[in-house]
């Protein structure tokens, strides 16, 4: 708070000397008034708008002339209402808010409905997965089709709709992050009791490119109790399934064309290092205290482990997850030439269901692209 400050009262003292240079009246907004704004709480304050917004002020002449800023703290927007420069406002594009506390991976966890409403594309059935794995060879849920209501909006007029309210630097962001996502290796955690790692792994996943992740809960009542806030948000950005049981978890996970591989260490446990990632993997990482559940094991088509070198027997299960997605990412580079394996289609489709998710002002737009649309289509009758 103490740079806000500074930096305020910086701009009150620039403006006192402008004043006095000038030689012109005193404004009837005393500069002790003005003081009083550098110590104000809030972080959201628009330095020229101080004097030229105040109605009974005589320094509109005099305002700074600089374009509109301000500080946004975690992707809080300021608002363009405070901003005098109508020429800076009219061609301003700000950030949509990232509501802190909504969405979180607490919430989501606990509920389902909250995690369906993340993914916006519709997506395949699991009774269309074994045809669409047999045709393809690899798994990709969503169909290039979004439900705006009145009509259904491919990918391409999704992005069409989107475009212009979108800053080039996040669409940039979305392109590389599409160009560099996969769900031919997945990530399943079963049964943790620590939210923090829960969180880490998202995180983890996220910033590796793996797309999908399945959380399988054994017992809600002692899961999730502790929100350490880890996940930096990573969870907006993955496709997250929640599943009631290991066996439905991996049944459909198998269905989908996924090898099922459970970290255990066993006499008969895989070194990670020896296995081919270029095969679609579900990486299975179990409970901190007991491990993988029986049920996993035995339902699971192999065992893998990670070699540990040290005193210790066992990695802590966030570090142990991030471990094996990032070798599985470097050994898919070794054999593939990168890990990214989306075809321009479905990169397409994905890059929508991101601008999809990156407000919720995004789909009311998209709604009222499709809205009209079906107008114009209806006037050609």
């Amino acid at each position: 708070m103490s740079a806000y400050k500074t930096l305020v009262r910086t701009y009150i003292s620039c403006l006192e000397c402008r004043i006095r240079s000038r030689n012109r009246r005193t404004s009837s907004l005393s500069l002790p008034h003005l003081r009083a704004f550098s110590s104000s709480p809030s972080p959201h304050l628009l330095f020229p708008s101080i004097v030229s917004r105040n109605p009974g002020s005589r320094l509109q002449s005099y305002r700074a002339q600089s374009r509109c800023c301000g500080f946004i703290e975690e992707a809080v927007p300021l608002e363009i209402t405070e901003c005098t420069d109508e020429t800076i406002t009219k061609h301003l594009t700000l950030e949509p808010p990232e509501e802190a506390g909504k969405d979180s991976v607490e919430e989501l966890l606990v509920k389902s409905d909250d995690v369906s409403r993340l993914m916006k594309m519709e997506r395949r059935s699991d009774l269309d997965s074994k045809d669409h794995f047999s045709q393809s060879r690899r798994w990709f849920p969503y169909l290039d089709k979004f439900d705006a209501g009145s009509m259904h909006l491919s990918s391409s007029e999704v992005l069409e709709a989107l475009d212009p309210h979108i800053l080039e630097v996040r669409k940039e962001r979305f392109r590389n992050v599409a160009k560099n996502r996969s769900y031919s290796v997945c990530l399943v955690v079963e049964g943790l009791c620590d939210f923090g790692n829960v969180s880490a792994t998202f995180r983890s996943a996220d910033a590796l490119g793996f797309q999908s992740v399945h959380v399988v809960s054994c017992n809600s009542s002692k899961r999730y109790r502790d929100n350490r806030h880890v996940s930096m948000g990573a969870e907006k950005w993955l496709d997250i399934e929640l599943w009631n049981s290991t066996q439905e978890c991996f049944k459909v996970l198998k269905s989908r064309g996924y090898r099922i591989a459970t970290t255990h260490v066993g006499m008969d446990a895989v070194s990670i290092y020896d296995m081919d990632w270029s095969c679609p993997t579900a990486i299975v990482v179990g409970n901190e205290n007991s491990g993988i559940s029986n049920e996993a094991l035995e339902l699971s088509d192999l065992h893998c482990s990670i070699p540990i070198k040290g005193m210790v027997d066992s990695f802590n299960v966030s570090v142990a997850a991030g471990i094996l997605m990032h070798h599985a990412v470097c050994d898919r580079t070794l054999r593939l030439g990168c890990h990214g394996d989306l075809t321009l289609e479905e990169s397409q489709t994905l890059l929508a269901e991101f601008s999809l998710r990156h407000s919720k002002s995004a789909i009311s737009i998209a709604k009222e692209y499709a809205n009209r649309k079906l107008a114009r289509s209806m006037l050609k009758l």
